[in-house]
């Protein structure tokens, strides 16, 4: 079984500069450990959903053994920010103090393009899995959340995923679906292989993977205004979630493969 190691926490040091993608304004910036890293707030756009979505699409590819950027837990002192120009940065930084998610900075990686970058099946048919698994809406041709570096395919924001958590209500039916929109996702016609790829998905997650994932979430991303469920209870869900959608992963699988077999 993977042992999944629990992240690392830094403390922020230095903004070095918004990353203008979206709404959310992730930015590059400077750790205590000298480390750059791409900084996800909590106090933008979904807040802590999103970092929790990524926490746990970033390391499912792990377990996947799919290259992903490290995270680490990034702590945002009280103040920080102050002598920030820009009011709409400094009103996120100021929203954003506790813990947020850093991810590695790839230095001198470039945007993976689908009309010159080509992916193989067995990799393709991977990626395509994961995303119908975790629900992750954002990897299209419009938006490829994709690096190359160092030659290599490095998988980069999964804060789209999870959507059900914005709300709970038939979270477990939410937990069966098909994912219909992996139709538009950009690696979908390279992925001949999805059958394959679900049994080598099903040899290296279960329940206590997921534990270990879930419990990683700091206790202060799982404060929730829009629910009376503790934390404790908030981790069962996504816990029963991912259970519930990795049982099912036969309706997902041959959504992919219809989907494809309509494209081409």
């Amino acid at each position: 079984m993977a042992k999944i190691e629990p992240l690392r926490t830094v403390t922020v040091t230095r903004y070095i500069t918004p990353l203008r993608e979206g709404g959310s304004l992730p930015a590059l910036s400077e750790a205590d450990d000298g480390f750059k890293y791409v900084l996800k707030f909590r106090g933008a756009g979904h807040g802590v959903k999103m970092l929790i979505s990524e926490l746990i699409g970033g390391e499912i590819a792990r377990v996947l053994k799919l290259p992903v950027p490290e995270m680490v837990l990034a702590y945002l002192v009280e103040d920080y920010g102050r002598s920030e120009g820009d009011e709409e940065i400094q009103d996120l930084l100021k929203a954003s103090t506790g813990l947020n998610l850093g991810l590695h900075y790839l230095s001198e990686a470039v945007n993976y393009d689908p009309a010159v970058m080509k992916v193989d099946a067995e990799t393709a048919s991977r990626i395509v899995w994961l995303d119908a698994f975790v629900t992750n809406i954002d990897r299209t041709f419009r938006n490829t959340n994709m690096l190359m570096w160092h030659r290599e395919l490095w998988l980069i924001d999964h804060g789209a995923s999870l959507y059900f958590h914005h709300s709970w209500d038939g979270w477990e039916e939410k937990a069966k679906s098909k994912f219909p929109l992996i139709k538009d996702h950009v690696l979908l016609p390279a992925a001949s292989e999805m059958q394959s790829a679900d049994s080598y998905a099903k040899e290296l997650l279960n329940t206590e993977v997921f534990d270990q994932i879930v419990e990683l979430i700091p206790i202060d991303w799982l404060q929730w205004d829009d629910t009376d469920l503790s934390p404790e209870q908030i981790r069962e869900v996504y816990k029963s979630f991912l259970n519930i959608r990795l049982e099912h992963s036969h309706l997902f699988t041959q959504e992919a493969e219809d989907a494809r077999a309509r494209l081409i």
